[in-house]
């Protein structure tokens, strides 16, 4: 058994169909337990009130917005070795739950900034890496709309994906990057001081796992479903060639 097999369209969808009852499963307990657990079961805390219960939806979305665009960089950069077109079709399965992601992030953000910082936005580096990524993930999308031939499609936005990557670097450290911000460090650390309280830390690593399965069950949903558009059309093509 080889990985490389399940880049064959037939046995990827022998796979899916097997593994998305279970993954489905699990993404709603862990996101109806992990949310409930949050929002109903820990305090408010003592600087930002209940306010600080947003961080349930906008961490876990904030870090699917940028692994996807990297698990869509993986992607690209097997099409772009291999040519294996399953591997395309999930980067462009991908782009669209990655963009939603990103705009939870960036509304529960600004739901969030708000009270703490006084405003609803701040040109802050993290925050503006994070827009430019949003933008990346709508450009990503129009390209493969605006291109017929879908291979050249894909390698122009395996190309494009490659440029994004560097926003989607800088989204995730740019508070490293930079003293200079707004944005507070990273909620998650190995560093005791800086991670968060424990009280908070459960709920959300089950919140995070919660939308680490649903974005795995979307796009393997969306691939499939882009697989079998990609045959339909082949089949016509072959019977109008045919006619």
């Amino acid at each position: 058994m080889s990985l490389w097999e399940y880049a064959n369209p037939v046995k990827f969808l022998r796979l899916s169909e097997r593994v998305l009852p279970w993954l489905w499963a699990l993404a709603v307990l862990c996101l109806v337990s992990g949310l409930a657990w949050g929002f109903f079961g820990t305090p408010d805390d003592f600087r930002q009130g209940s306010t600080v219960k947003i961080i349930y939806i906008h961490v876990p979305a904030a870090l699917m917005a940028i692994n996807g665009w990297f698990m869509m960089l993986v992607a690209s950069l097997i099409w772009l070795i291999r040519r294996h077109h399953v591997s395309a079709l999930a980067a462009r399965a991908a782009a669209p739950v990655g963009v939603t992601m990103t705009l939870i992030a960036l509304i529960t953000g600004a739901l969030w900034g708000q009270p703490m910082w006084g405003t609803w936005w701040a040109w802050d580096p993290r925050l503006t890496s994070f827009l430019i990524l949003f933008l990346f993930y709508l450009g990503y999308i129009a390209l493969w709309s605006a291109i017929e031939d879908p291979d050249t499609a894909a390698d122009l936005t395996s190309v494009l994906c490659l440029v994004g990557s560097v926003f989607a670097i800088l989204s995730r450290y740019a508070v490293n990057f930079w003293n200079q911000g707004l944005h507070q460090g990273a909620s998650l650390s190995l560093d005791k001081e800086k991670n968060v309280a424990d009280v908070f830390y459960h709920p959300l690593l089950l919140s995070i796992a919660g939308f680490v399965l649903l974005f795995l069950a979307l796009v393997l949903y969306r691939t499939g479903t882009e697989i079998r558009v990609r045959r339909t059309r082949a089949l016509r093509a072959r019977q109008g060639a045919g006619g």
